[in-house]
């Protein structure tokens, strides 16, 4: 068969039909790999097509024979006689909902033996003496991987602290989004350093509008991550930028302590409620206010606000005076309360 060897290799992030970044395609969760799914792509635009007519159009280097089998077996394709034989796809609303709920089902079956696995887990915990409330979990990536593990597997509330070490910023926002998607509450206290990085106010921004409740103190003292009252990460760290050593603790006191030491800080921190980046207008607020309950410097500021100092310290000064207040601060805890931004 002729056409069917030339390379289809892309840049990362290109947009082909199929490709992801780990080299499965979209579909892979219900038994397609990138090329069947390119392939599938491909006849639901040329049906009915002969196999040198699909050749001609096909532009990896697989098998097309193969990959042809592979897609009647699951029900994708039909053929009509020839000669030559024509490649028909199956309706997506027909054969792709039959895999869909084949995957569900799966997935089902998948849940309960992991629900079977934890309390089989739980059970041989309790036996043991004493039990085990703690783990230790060693080395950056194997810190990284039980982080991103842990925020999957909330299922109600997430509460987070947030100092350094910083794990991936576009992976973690990725993962915050979609908890929030799923219905999970996320509450997150911010340190007054992270709030004044550059970007950074823009992310919260972006998060306080998927959903996320944001407060913000001028220091924490652990980096922490609870996952409803199940599970907590919290990282032993003395350098910001080391995230080598991390404590998965298990339902103990210990954990309750945790919950609890989140639960005092929520109630002394300051709410972040941000307008969202689309509806900031010139003249609007929100953001200075946000930025004075953090405590920053006049000119960290001015650098989150995309003005000089000067332009920054004049807007400081004419809220100061609208609300009649004597400090900086003092001015950003009343136009909260002022615009109902008391915590809660």
């Amino acid at each position: 068969m002729s056409g069917g060897n030339v390379s289809g290799a892309s840049e990362p992030g290109e947009n082909v039909p199929g490709a992801s970044e780990a080299g499965g395609g979209t579909l892979g969760v219900i038994g397609l790999d990138a090329d069947e799914e390119a392939l599938y792509e491909l006849l639901l635009d040329r049906s009915p097509a002969t196999l040198d007519q699909l050749a001609a159009a096909w532009t990896r280097g697989t098998d097309l024979v193969r990959l042809l089998s592979a897609l009647e077996d699951k029900g994708l394709l039909g053929t009509a006689p020839g000669p030559p034989p024509r490649y028909t796809a199956v309706a997506p609303e027909i054969a792709l909902d039959a895999l869909l709920l084949a995957a569900e089902r799966g997935l089902t079956r998948a849940r309960e033996r992991a629900r079977s696995l934890e309390e089989a887990f739980q059970e041989r915990a309790r036996e043991r003496t004493p039990p085990a409330v703690v783990e230790i979990v060693t080395g950056r990536r194997a810190v990284e991987q039980r982080h991103a593990q842990i925020q999957r597997a909330a299922r109600h509330h997430l509460r987070s602290l947030s100092k350094p070490p910083y794990f991936d910023r576009l992976g973690s926002v990725a993962a915050q989004r979609e908890l929030l998607d799923r219905g999970v509450t996320s509450r997150m206290i911010y340190e007054r350093d992270f709030v004044a990085r550059a970007g950074a106010l823009r992310q919260i921004e972006e998060m306080v509008e998927a959903g996320q409740r944001a407060r913000v103190l001028p220091a924490l003292p652990l980096k922490l991550y609870i996952v409803d009252d199940r599970l907590a990460l919290l990282l032993l760290a003395h350098d910001p930028a080391d995230a080598a050593t991390a404590l998965v603790v298990h339902p103990s006191g210990l954990l309750e302590a945790l919950i609890a030491l989140f639960e005092g800080l929520w109630r002394r921190a300051l709410p972040l409620r941000l307008a969202p980046p689309a509806r900031n207008r010139p003249g609007d607020d929100s953001r200075l206010i946000a930025l004075l309950l953090s405590g920053l410097t006049d000119e960290a500021i001015a650098r989150q606000l995309g003005v000089g100092r000067r332009t920054a310290e004049r807007r400081i000064a004419e809220l100061m005076a609208r609300l009649g207040a004597r400090t900086r601060f003092q001015a950003g805890v009343l136009a909260a309360f002022a615009a109902g931004c008391h915590p809660t």
